[in-house]
């Protein structure tokens, strides 16, 4: 192994990253391309990455209006888990699990995945039947789950507030091992350089302001820098695939709402785990830099504003206190806020629209980092064969026609 002296490192520091390679290449977009990927964040990266790696297609750009990971895969609070109610989203989840489970060495970058497990508390026994309930519809679709009471929480999160004067009490929780955390600019990043190593062109700085089409199909799209011509265009936009499905004609029955989060000052290490709860309204988990990292739910109205109202603040820490008055002195250290696109079963929306060759990914709500590298894998095979994977199916568009709802929103959560 390589050593480095503290002279080498002091002047590895002083000299900056003038000379560091880049991570992937700055690619200048081409006059037409078989496939173009609008949105280049984490869903957007991993299907590039997966129409390279899986079928062999490589012809394809990223169109990203700002920056690599600078819209919701750098502003979520990135929980992993696969503990889904219904079948469908079981399936789709924990297609994303498995693939979390090897994706640093799939993509030869380290994104820092910790399966420290996932608690989701109850409070009345409502919340315990619930739970049991949801746990048991998990272990019939093959995914890990236990049912904890309040001293098996405890022994988890010693310093949770269990007591019987407390306006929520913790009567026990749902309970995923394999459940955890991971590094969201670490996916962005990874992914892309994977993609870019495998020939996909990465554009940043380029917004699509148009989505053409001829005879009911798509056949290109027009930029900030240009139009550029596709004969498949996938959309993946987390907080304005409303926007972007109006440019091509059609509606979605979806609505975009602020989501915030903030992390606090850093301390040593105390949370060894993500705990969530629904009724009280508050998650928290601890980073790998000591920062406790917390969030609720959505702001309740609509907008594409990168932060939120004060009260929604309020009323999360109020109940991050109720829980755990260990931290009633800490201090905030940032906030900031995401826009989220919500469906009005909380499930996404991934495969074909009313246009031939162009496919929309959006609709994931507040939960959409844990998907992303099943939601990629999905979404290149359903680009590429211009038909659905299996997992997938059950997430058209045309589900809202049919009634065919996925209701998620019990195991949505709070958020995350």
């Amino acid at each position: 192994m390589q050593r480095y002296s503290a002279f080498h490192l002091a002047g590895h520091a002083l000299r900056g990253h003038r000379h560091w390679r880049p991570a992937w290449r700055t690619a200048a977009p081409k006059r037409r391309y078989r496939v173009i990927i609008v949105g280049g964040g984490g869903h957007g990266l991993a299907t590039a990455f997966y129409l390279a790696k899986e079928h062999g297609i490589t012809d394809v750009a990223v169109l990203e209006r700002g920056w690599i990971g600078g819209g919701n895969t750098g502003r979520n609070t990135t929980i992993v888990r696969s503990n889904y109610l219904w079948g469908a989203s079981a399936g789709l989840y924990e297609k994303a699990m498995q693939l979390w489970e090897g994706l640093s060495r799939e993509i030869n970058f380290n994104v820092m995945f910790s399966q420290r497990g996932v608690l989701n508390l109850g409070h009345n026994l409502q919340d315990m039947r619930d739970i049991r309930r949801r746990v048991n519809a998990n272990r019939l679709n093959g995914i890990d789950g236990e049912v904890l009471d309040t001293e098996g929480v405890k022994r988890l999160v010693p310093f949770i507030n269990t007591g019987p004067d407390i306006r929520y009490p913790v009567l026990g929780a749902s309970y995923q091992p394999r459940a955890g955390i991971a590094r969201h600019d670490a996916v962005a990043w990874g992914f892309a350089r994977a993609a870019d190593n495998l020939g996909v062109d990465i554009v940043e700085n380029c917004e699509v302001t148009g989505i053409r089409r001829d005879n009911g199909r798509v056949v290109g799209v027009d930029t900030s820098r240009g139009p550029i011509d596709a004969e498949r265009v996938g959309v993946v936009v987390a907080g304005h695939a409303g926007v972007l499905a109006e440019m091509a004609g059609f509606r979605l029955p979806i609505e975009s709402h602020p989501l915030q989060a903030l992390v606090s000052e850093p301390l040593k290490p105390v949370l060894d785990t993500v705990v969530m709860s629904n009724a009280i309204h508050v998650y928290v988990s601890q980073s790998d830099k000591g920062e406790l990292v917390i969030g609720a739910g959505i702001d309740g109205y609509n907008g594409y504003g990168q932060r939120g109202s004060f009260q929604v603040i309020e009323h999360f820490l109020a109940a991050l206190l109720e829980l755990y008055p260990l931290f009633s002195r800490l201090r905030l250290l940032r906030h900031w806020g995401g826009i989220v696109d919500v469906c009005p079963d909380a499930s996404p929306i991934i495969g074909k629209t009313p246009v031939g060759g162009l496919y929309f990914n959006c609709g994931w709500g507040t939960g959409g980092f844990k998907a992303t590298p099943g939601s990629g894998w999905v979404f290149a095979h359903t680009i590429a064969h211009d038909e659905p994977h299996p997992i997938n199916a059950a997430f058209a568009l045309d589900r809202f026609e049919r009634g065919a709802l996925v209701d998620e929103h019990g195991a949505a959560a709070v958020a995350h």
